[in-house]
C-alpha cells in the first residue's frame, strides 16, 4: 500500500445558510490512508451534468450570485428566494461536496487483492464528492477504463451513458417499441440518437431550435421535431405514426410540453382505432419526466384520453431496480462503446477555481445545449502538501 502522510486536497462545497443565502466556495479536506478494500484516486476530470447543478445551486436563484474572495479561493454567494426555502430545509446549515461522477489515476490502494489490483490505474468513479482533487473510494465501486484512455474519456460514462441505456431498457421491459426525447441535441441526446440507430430503434428527437435541429440531423436522426415551429404539431404527430412511439423521456419538465406529446400520440393512435370510445385509445401511453430544464409547473392539459400515465424516471433508481446482472450488461457496453457511441464533448474545460467564476457559471447554469463544461480539479492548482 502506498501511504500518504497528512495529505490535503481541494474540494468544491455548497453551502445553503438559514438566513437564505447559498455558498460555493473551495475547502481543504484531509485525504485519508485507503483501508484494505479501498483505493485513493487522484481525480482528474468531472463533469458538470444538469443533475449537480441541483445539489450546486440548490433553490438559489443564481441571477443574485455576487463574487468575492480571491482568484484561487473564488466565494459565489446568491440569494434564496423565501418561497424556495422550504425545499432547502433537509440542508440548512450543511456544507454539501458536489459531483456526481468522474475519472482519475489510483495512486493509493488497500491491502487486499482487489485493491493493489488498481494501482496506478485509470478508474471511472460514481457516487458524489467528485468535485475535489482526490476521493477514496471501494475498490468494487470502481470502473477500469481500458488501456489508453485517458480521465477527460471516461470522466461521463456513468451518468449520460447509463440513463441512454436505462431509457432503451424501459422501452424494452414495459412493452414499447420506439422512443421520444426532448432536449434531445444535448450530450445525452446524442448519444441515444447513436444508440437508437445503431439498435434499429425508432427514436423521435424533440429540439427548441433549427441550429440543434440540424445538428442532430447531421448525425443521422432520422425524426427531429422543433417545438418553436408553426408546425410542430402536425411534424411531431407524422413523427409518432412513422415510429409508433408511446413513450417519452422529457428532460424540460415544465410548461406544456409533456401535455403535448401526450395529445399527439393520442390523435395518432385514434386514427387507427376500429371505433370510437369515449375513454379514448386502449394503448398506454407514457411520459417519463427525468430533468428540470423549465421550472414552470407541468402543463397536462389536452386530449389524451385514459389509457396514460406521467411521472419521474432516475437513474439510479431504476438500475437498483433491474438489479446487478443487468446493470453490469449495461456498464459493460459502455465500456466497449466508450470512444465512440458513448463518447462525451466539453465546450469548457476549467479548474475548481475557474468553475465558480462569474463568466463560467453564467454559461453552465444556462443549461443550454453544447455548453457542458468538465472540471479539470488539478488544473492551475499548486499541489497539496
Amino acid at each position: 500500500m502506498t501511504t500518504q502522510h497528512a495529505r490535503t486536497g481541494l474540494q468544491l462545497r455548497s453551502l445553503a445558510r438559514q438566513t437564505g443565502e447559498l455558498e460555493l466556495s473551495l475547502i481543504d479536506v484531509p485525504v485519508p490512508d485507503p483501508q484494505p478494500d479501498e483505493v485513493l484516486v487522484r481525480i482528474e476530470a468531472s463533469p458538470l451534468n444538469p443533475s449537480d447543478l441541483g445539489l450546486l445551486f440548490g433553490a438559489a436563484d443564481i441571477t443574485t450570485a455576487t463574487y468575492s474572495g480571491t482568484p484561487d479561493r473564488p466565494v459565489v454567494t446568491a440569494t434564496i428566494p423565501a418561497a424556495r426555502m422550504g425545499a432547502m430545509a433537509s440542508r440548512l446549515g450543511h456544507s454539501m461536496p458536489v459531483g456526481n461522477e468522474g475519472a482519475g489515476v489510483v495512486i493509493a490502494a488497500g491491502a487486499s487483492g482487489d485493491a493493489q489490483s488498481l494501482m496506478g490505474k485509470t478508474v471511472a468513479l460514481v457516487g458524489g464528492a467528485m468535485y475535489a482533487q482526490y476521493r477514496l473510494m471501494k475498490a468494487d465501486q470502481c470502473l477500469l477504463l481500458p488501456d489508453g484512455t485517458t480521465p477527460a474519456e471516461g470522466a461521463s460514462c456513468f451518468v449520460n451513458p447509463l440513463t441512454v441505456l436505462g431509457m432503451v431498457e424501459t422501452m424494452k421491459r414495459e412493452g414499447h417499441k420506439a422512443l421520444v426525447h426532448t432536449a434531445a441535441a444535448s450530450n445525452l441526446g446524442q448519444m441515444l440518437n447513436r444508440v437508437c440507430l445503431e439498435d434499429g430503434i425508432g427514436l423521435v428527437n424533440i429540439v427548441r431550435s433549427q441550429a440543434q435541429e440540424d445538428t442532430l440531423r447531421a448525425l443521422g436522426a432520422v425524426h427531429v421535431c422543433n417545438s418553436t415551429s408553426p408546425s410542430f404539431h402536425d411534424d411531431l404527430s407524422a413523427a409518432l405514426g412513422a415510429t409508433g412511439a408511446t413513450l417519452a423521456f422529457d428532460a424540460i419538465g415544465g410548461g406544456p410540453l409533456a401535455g403535448q406529446i401526450l395529445t399527439c400520440m393520442e390523435a395518432v393512435l385514434s386514427r387507427s382505432a376500429g371505433g370510437y370510445s369515449r375513454y379514448g385509445s386502449a394503448t398506454h401511453k407514457q411520459v417519463y419526466i427525468y430533468g428540470t430544464l423549465d421550472r414552470r409547473p407541468i402543463e397536462l392539459g389536452g386530449s389524451f384520453g385514459m389509457a396514460w400515465s406521467a411521472g419521474g424516471w432516475l437513474l439510479f433508481p431504476f438500475l437498483q431496480k433491474i438489479g446487478p446482472a443487468a446493470t453490469q450488461a449495461l456498464r459493460d457496453r459502455v465500456v466497449r462503446e466508450l470512444k465512440t457511441t458513448f463518447a462525451s464533448h466539453y465546450a469548457r474545460h476549467v479548474s475548481l477555481a475557474e468553475a465558480l467564476q462569474r463568466d463560467a457559471i453564467e454559461v453552465y447554469a444556462r443549461r443550454a445545449t453544447g455548453e457542458k463544461y468538465l472540471i479539470t480539479p488539478h488544473k492551475g492548482i499548486a499541489e497539496p502538501h
